[in-house]
C-alpha cells in the first residue's frame, strides 16, 4: 500500500484512580521506503491479487501499539475525570511518539496525523459521572438560587438598614432641633427670669425710696407739726390768763343769740344779787328757734 493509510485505532487505559477509559480515534500515515518495510513485513502477492500473509495488520497493530505506549504513562498519572478531558493533549503525545518511535522508523512509515475522537469512561461510571455531574450541576443551580435569594436578602436588608440610618439620622436631626428650640425656651425663660429680677429689684429700689421718702416726709412734718405746736403755744400763752369775757369780746362776735347766751351765763353767775328777772315771750321763742328776734 503505497498511498496513505487512515488507520483507526481504541484501546483500554487506566488512570490513576483505577478506572479504565478507551481511548478512540484515528492515525494517518503512508509509507516513505517500501523496501525497509518489505525487509521486515511479507507483502507477497498470490496470483489472485490477494496478500499471501495479512501482515498488514501486523503493520496496523505495530501502529497501535506504539500510539498506546506513547500516550500511556501520561494515562496513569492522571485521574479519569482530568483524562476525560485531555483529549487534545492524548492526541499530542501519540503524534510525538510515533514520529519519535524508532520501531515506526525502522517500517519505514512516515506518520501524517493523529486524531483523538473520543476519551470516554466504561458505561456504569459514565453513569455514575452523568450522576455526579448532574448533581453538580443541580447543587450548583441550587447554589446559585441560593447566592440570588441571599443577594435578595442582602440587599432588602441594606435597603432596610439605609432606611434605618435614614429615620435615625432623621430622628438624631429631629432630636437636635428640639434640643436646639429647648435650649432656646430654657434661654428665654432664664431672660424672663433676669428681667423679672431686674424688674424687682427696680421696685425695690423704688420703694426703698419712697420708704425712704415717706420716712423723711413723716420726720419732715412732725418737725413742722411741732413747729406749728410751738408757734400757736406761743400765739395763744398771751390768751391763757385772759377770762372769757375778754375772749369774746376779742372775738368779735356779732351774733345777738351768743350774746344774749353771754348775758345769761353773767346773770347765773350773779343770780344771788338778782331779785326778779322778767323775759318776754318773743325773746324766749327767738333764742329757742334759732331765729333773731323781729325789730317793732
Amino acid at each position: 500500500p503505497m498511498g496513505s493509510n487512515d488507520l483507526p485505532f481504541i484501546f483500554k487505559e487506566s488512570t490513576n484512580d483505577y478506572q479504565s477509559v478507551m481511548i478512540q480515534g484515528q492515525i494517518s500515515y503512508k509509507i516513505a521506503n517500501p523496501k525497509m518495510l518489505a525487509d521486515i513485513l511479507d507483502f507477497t502477492v498470490t496470483d489472485s491479487g490477494t496478500y499471501k500473509k495479512n501482515d498488514i495488520e501486523k503493520l496496523n497493530q505495530r501502529i497501535i501499539n506504539e500510539a498506546q505506549t506513547s500516550t500511556s504513562s501520561f494515562i496513569h498519572n492522571i485521574g479519569l475525570k482530568e483524562a476525560i478531558r485531555s483529549g487534545k493533549e492524548i492526541e499530542n503525545r501519540i503524534l510525538e511518539g510515533l514520529k519519535s518511535s524508532e520501531a515506526i522508523s525502522m517500517l519505514g512509515i512516515e506518520i501524517l496525523g493523529a486524531n483523538v475522537l473520543a476519551v470516554q469512561a466504561s458505561p456504569e461510571m459514565t453513569k455514575a459521572l452523568e450522576t455526579e455531574t448532574r448533581e453538580r450541576l443541580q447543587q450548583e443551580a441550587d447554589q446559585a438560587i441560593y447566592e440570588r435569594r441571599n443577594f435578595a436578602v442582602e440587599q432588602e436588608r441594606k435597603i432596610k438598614e439605609s432606611e434605618l440610618n435614614t429615620e435615625i439620622a432623621v430622628e438624631e436631626k429631629q432630636k437636635q432641633i428640639d434640643e436646639k428650640r429647648m435650649e432656646s425656651e430654657v434661654q428665654r425663660m432664664e431672660n424672663n427670669r433676669k428681667l423679672r429680677e431686674m424688674n424687682i429689684e427696680a421696685d425695690i429700689v423704688v420703694e426703698n425710696q419712697r420708704k425712704i421718702f415717706i420716712e423723711q416726709k413723716t420726720e419732715n412734718d412732725k418737725k413742722e407739726a411741732e413747729v406749728q405746736g410751738f408757734q400757736i403755744e406761743a400765739m395763744l400763752k398771751p390768751y391763757k390768763e385772759m377770762d372769757w369775757r375778754s375772749l369774746t369780746a376779742l372775738a368779735g362776735h356779732s351774733d345777738a343769740r351768743n350774746n344774749i347766751a353771754l348775758a345769761f351765763r353773767e346773770l347765773a353767775q350773779n343770780a344771788e344779787k338778782i331779785g326778779n328777772l322778767n323775759i318776754s315771750p318773743d325773746l324766749l321763742e327767738s333764742i329757742l328757734n334759732n331765729k333773731r328776734p323781729e325789730k317793732k
